[in-house]
């Protein structure tokens, strides 16, 4: 008995020794398969409007958008572009003529104001009535006139700011030409 009893010793000894190394190599596996969570990667893209679109933007600015909303819509209908360096160049480019080409128009218009204010009086012939008072009044489209026989330019009438006329004397009438430039015109109107 006394051998069987030992038989079942050693025989648990030789397992807790066992356990003790079979834990050991686990650890060692658990260790070297330690997982790390990675920080969840932003999907979003950097690009650039081909169009205006609403609620996002208007053409030619650069924004960031998620890349499943540039992927399935902005890209397939063409209304959005990936930016690029040589894109950037371009759009810099791009813009560097619009504003020289605003600049121009903005010289043209104040060149133009200063012709309207160094003619003097346009001068208005109508037929009089009582007083000072004549028939009809004096429209924009009649300074339109006025300005293109006298100084052979072109006015759109929508740009004329005139008082309203009805009576002979002298009026100031005010040109739009650019959202920076307003000329004023002075306006004689005689009868006849």
């Amino acid at each position: 008995m006394a051998s069987t009893a030992t038989t079942c010793l050693l025989h648990n000894y030789s397992l807790a020794k066992n356990a003790n190394v079979e834990t050991a190599k686990l650890s060692e596996r658990t260790s070297i398969l330690t997982i790390v969570a990675q920080k969840k990667a932003k999907k979003i893209r950097k690009i650039i409007l081909k169009e205006d679109i609403t609620q996002l933007g208007k053409k030619g600015e650069l924004l960031d958008v998620k890349a499943g909303f540039f992927r399935n819509y902005l890209l397939p209908l063409g209304k959005a572009q990936i930016v690029t360096p040589t894109l950037l160049k371009e759009m810099k480019m791009e813009d560097e003529r619009i504003e020289a080409e605003k600049q121009r128009v903005k010289e043209e218009a104040l060149q133009l104001a200063r012709i309207f204010e160094t003619v003097g009086a346009f001068k208005v012939k109508r037929k009089g009535g009582k007083g000072k008072q004549i028939f009809g009044s004096v429209t924009a489209q009649d300074l339109v006139d006025i300005i293109k026989a006298q100084l052979q330019r072109e006015v759109d009438k929508k740009i004329v700011s005139l008082p309203e006329i009805r009576e002979t004397g002298e009026y100031v009438a005010e040109l739009k030409l650019h959202p920076d430039v307003t000329a004023r015109v002075r306006l004689t109107v005689f009868a006849n």
